[in-house]
């Protein structure tokens, strides 16, 4: 059924998204920092990760994604160590494993939100959380939150990622009652290649092909109530040409750039491999309710995929159930991402999905 769904709504979709039926809402935020140093003890606490594997050194400034191909993320995800280090939620590789945060106040069980880390699908780790920022907040909300790696593109092709990413949701809600969640209030967060893949997890529910059911519990449902996607990558046919047209200079096309690495040749030579990667087509009805970020001077990820995919969902779904917003001057992540103004917006969004 999602699969016919599909095919209809892209042809409708794509006449929509040319009459551009919503836009992303202009914000300016204050560009000052939001996030806390990690304890000395707390630090000391944590089960070492995999993060020597999956992230080599040379991290940007606090907070900001890297330009393309390089690593991404904030010198710390959270100020306490995980309540659970290194859950292996699939045996296949060293790379399926979570951190899992729970609240230390209020009796549960829990809405969780799944953290997706960025870094151009070859870099990053759940410790650093890949220009992701929120964590503490969300505790402090009342949200577990659970922190993932995936196969990076080194290891495997796509659509390796999304299958270790749907393999995560269903161990985490396979296992619910053990760790005081409540599996019918699931939400996922991402950013930059993280963003893709929550993006994917928003709209491919049901979708067989990307499941990945053999990396386990496969009687559980990988899909989510929310989905919070911060400049996240969506159609990589298109980026270069948006890009282009954005007086930026990075390649997309070429078979060095993240996106063909991650799909295992130049992705304008693979365009059927390449549409598995994209949110857009997929798009039904029943999917769940986006919140979108960007920012207007995002030279990694031309802002109007995100535009695109906003338009794409509200035709779908109902513009009530999208928030899309561009923080003006803001480019590839950083600290107006990381505003308490920011993480309040989203924080709002998901109390209104899964609390």
């Amino acid at each position: 059924m999602k699969n016919t769904l599909s095919k209809f709504l892209v042809l409708t979709l794509a006449v929509l998204m040319l009459l551009g039926v919503t836009g992303c809402g202009a914000a300016t935020t204050p560009a000052a920092p939001a996030t806390t140093a990690a304890p000395a003890e707390a630090a000391a606490q944590e089960t070492p990760t995999t993060a020597a594997a999956q992230q080599p050194g040379g991290l940007p400034p606090q907070g900001v994604m890297p330009m393309r191909g390089g690593p991404g993320g904030s010198a710390s995800f959270a100020s306490v160590a995980p309540t659970y280090a290194d859950l292996a939620y699939a045996t296949l590789s060293e790379a399926q494993k979570l951190d899992l945060y729970i609240p230390t106040t209020g009796s549960g069980p829990f809405p969780l939100v799944i953290m997706v880390h960025g870094g151009g699908f070859m870099f990053g780790d759940k410790a650093d959380g890949g220009g992701l920022t929120g964590a503490d907040q969300l505790l402090a909300a009342g949200y577990a939150v659970a922190s993932i790696n995936y196969r990076l593109s080194g290891e495997a092709q796509y659509p390796a990622q999304i299958h270790d990413v749907k393999a995560a949701v269903r161990f985490l809600r396979a296992n619910a009652a053990q760790y005081n969640l409540n599996p019918e209030k699931f939400g996922a967060w991402g950013a930059s290649a993280g963003g893709n893949l929550v993006s994917l997890l928003g709209t491919t529910c049901g979708v067989a092909e990307l499941e990945g059911a053999e990396l386990g519990n496969a009687d559980q449902s990988s899909c989510v109530q929310a989905v919070v996607d911060w400049f996240g990558p969506i159609d990589f046919l298109k980026m270069q040409e948006q890009l282009t047209a954005a007086g930026c200079s990075a390649s997309t096309d070429s078979a060095g750039s993240p996106e063909s690495r991650l799909m295992g040749a130049p992705i304008q030579t693979i365009p059927d491999k390449v549409a598995l990667a994209n949110p857009m087509n997929f798009i039904t009805p029943d999917d769940a309710p986006f919140f979108i970020e960007n920012g207007t001077a995002d030279c990694n990820i031309p802002p109007v995929q995100n535009q695109n995919l906003a338009d794409a969902l509200s035709a779908a779904i109902g513009a009530d159930k999208v928030t899309c917003v561009s923080l003006d001057g803001a480019g590839h992540g950083g600290a107006q991402f990381e505003t308490a103004e920011n993480l309040a917006q989203v924080i709002a969004f998901l109390d209104k999905y899964l609390k």
